[in-house]
């Protein structure tokens, strides 16, 4: 790809695939729905299905009536607990920097608050972009397509020639409801036998590099 191509870009989802965010995420459910008595009690797979989605629906799905409750007492241990417990990907600050370096229009879209998308960035050492679409951004959410959508409108980009990377089932939805190239990561939230459905699995970040920057992601011949 170069910055002659005709415009596409790539758009990475945030937790499980920017970066490791699912120990964090999966203690702050646990802390949240702690004396819910809920039957059965939701254990770590019931809770990696939920990654993805914008957090007062599941909390409300959980606790009718008492959503906005358990969010505030998810980002308070959320957030209390962020950068002791929020990790890096290896290699991929490396991969968002080669792509912005290749020209290539480069955006997150994520179903947690922009704010905390930045400051996790921030926290694992991944590049400023210019575009972080986050859940305050659009009505809809994935697997809606509009999230995505609108950071391809913040991008100039043709979703029909873009990318999006994720790791769980609502972005491999979100991303065929888009137009675009759904890629899955296997090191986040989602099982391989979900995520295949995607156009393109993969299980590290040099995979993924093969994916974007050898042929197979905006501007490829074909898009």
């Amino acid at each position: 790809m170069s910055a002659t191509d005709a415009r596409g870009g790539v758009l990475f989802d945030f937790d499980g695939t920017l970066a490791d965010t699912i120990p964090l995420i999966v203690e702050s459910y646990h802390h949240t729905v702690l004396g819910l008595d809920l039957e059965p009690a939701p254990d770590e797979t019931v809770i990696r299905s939920w990654i993805g989605r914008v957090l007062i629906d599941v909390l409300e799905e959980l606790s009718p009536g008492r959503g906005e409750e358990l969010v505030h007492r998810y980002r308070e241990h959320n957030l209390s607990h962020h950068d002791a417990l929020i990790r890096t990907v290896p290699g991929a600050a490396g991969l968002v920097t080669d792509l912005l370096e290749e020209g290539v229009p480069v955006g997150v879209v994520s179903s947690k608050s922009r704010r905390t998308v930045i400051r996790g960035m921030r926290v694992t050492g991944l590049p400023e972009v210019e575009h972080v679409v986050g859940m305050e951004d659009t009505g809809a959410h994935k697997p809606d397509p509009a999230p995505l959508l609108e950071g391809a409108r913040r991008m100039g980009v043709d979703p029909a020639r873009s990318v999006y990377v994720g790791d769980a089932l609502v972005d491999v939805q979100a991303a065929r409801a888009a137009g675009m190239v759904a890629v899955a990561v296997t090191w986040g939230a989602g099982t391989r036998d979900v995520l295949d459905a995607a156009d393109h699995v993969v299980d590290d970040v040099a995979a993924l590099r093969a994916v974007l920057l050898g042929g197979a992601g905006p501007g490829a011949p074909g898009r």
